[in-house]
């Protein structure tokens, strides 16, 4: 019987093929994603300074235009438009002073109508011969 040291030795010995696999998988998709941020960033530079030239230039030729000279969709050149054009402040609510109460979150009122129906009753039997008969033998027995 393999001793304790031994029996790592071995699952060391079988797993090393699969280690090494696991590592230079983690290694190649950590350098692919970082060669992929990087030209994603480059990308955003383009698109933006594509924007900026635009925005310049929309005073002598439009969109539709430019579309024709080269033949790039009117669709893409209206995207990088928007992608240079300066984004505005947001404009930040004022804060409460204070002065007025804050209202607290209630449900809505809901009001639901609902038609009664009545419930039908059973209807009575109607009385079968056996039953009649029954009915007049114990009467006439009383």
């Amino acid at each position: 019987m393999p001793t304790s040291e031994e029996i790592e030795r071995r699952v060391a010995e079988a797993d090393a093929p699969r280690s090494v696999r696991r590592s230079a998988a983690a290694q190649r998709i950590g350098d692919l994603a970082t060669r992929r941020a990087e030209i994603v960033a480059q990308l955003n530079d383009v698109e933006r300074q594509l924007g900026e030239v635009l925005s310049e230039s929309s005073d002598v030729i439009d969109i539709d235009e430019l579309a024709q000279f080269t033949e790039v969709p009117a669709t893409d050149l209206a995207r990088w438009l928007d992608t240079g054009k300066p984004v505005p402040a947001k404009r930040k609510k004022p804060a409460n002073s204070g002065s007025r109460a804050k209202k607290t979150a209630q449900p809505p009122k809901t009001t639901t109508t609902t038609k009664t129906v009545p419930t039908p009753r059973p209807l009575a039997a109607a009385p079968t011969p056996a039953a009649d008969t029954l009915a007049a033998t114990s009467s006439a027995a009383q």
